[in-house]
């Protein structure tokens, strides 16, 4: 045996701290691909929408958010909003759902169990979230309305470029 090998306990590995941070960004990447994948497939939007929330809520700690389209009652929001606050919840962010041509999609509202606003890197989550949204949204929209659809024009209506990561194989 070599005089300098100290066995297998003492070879260099990889440092713990990283793995958790690479597991965070697997789970973003497969939670994203099947969320596009169920809205290429026309998955109900409610659906859709829940799991765009169960997503962004995992990935922000302590937080709780929904989705509301224009058209919902808006007493409901009120009530939602005055429920949080009842079992001690806080707005976290407010952030409304554009189409490119400006109208209105929707709205995403976060609730935190601290008074808190969201970090950059939160912030980046959130625009994921949103334009995530306003794809399925828009999607919806179109099924809705078969004689809107024309494919040459979808990327121009969604508002928001994804992108995706490049790969190093």
């Amino acid at each position: 045996m070599n005089e300098h090998d100290f066995g297998p306990r003492f070879r260099p590995q990889k440092c713990k701290a990283d793995r958790p941070l690479e597991d965070k960004i697997q789970y973003l990447l497969d939670a994203e691909e099947q969320l596009l994948q169920s809205i290429s497939t026309r998955a109900a939007l409610p659906g859709v929408l829940n799991g765009i929330c169960s997503a962004l809520d995992r990935q922000i700690a302590n937080v709780v958010s929904l989705f509301s389209l224009p058209g919902e009652d808006p007493n409901e929001l009120t009530a939602i909003t005055a429920n949080a606050t009842l079992f001690g919840l806080h707005v976290f962010c407010s952030e409304s759902i554009f189409a490119e041509n400006g109208s209105l999609l929707g709205s995403l509202e976060m609730y935190s169990c601290v008074p808190r606003g969201p970090t950059p890197h939160e912030l980046q989550l959130i625009e994921r979230a949103k334009c995530l949204a306003a794809i399925a949204i828009n999607l919806d929209k179109e099924a809705s309305h078969p004689g809107n659809c024309d494919i040459r024009e979808s990327p121009q209506k969604l508002g928001c470029v994804l992108e995706w990561p490049v790969s190093n194989n």
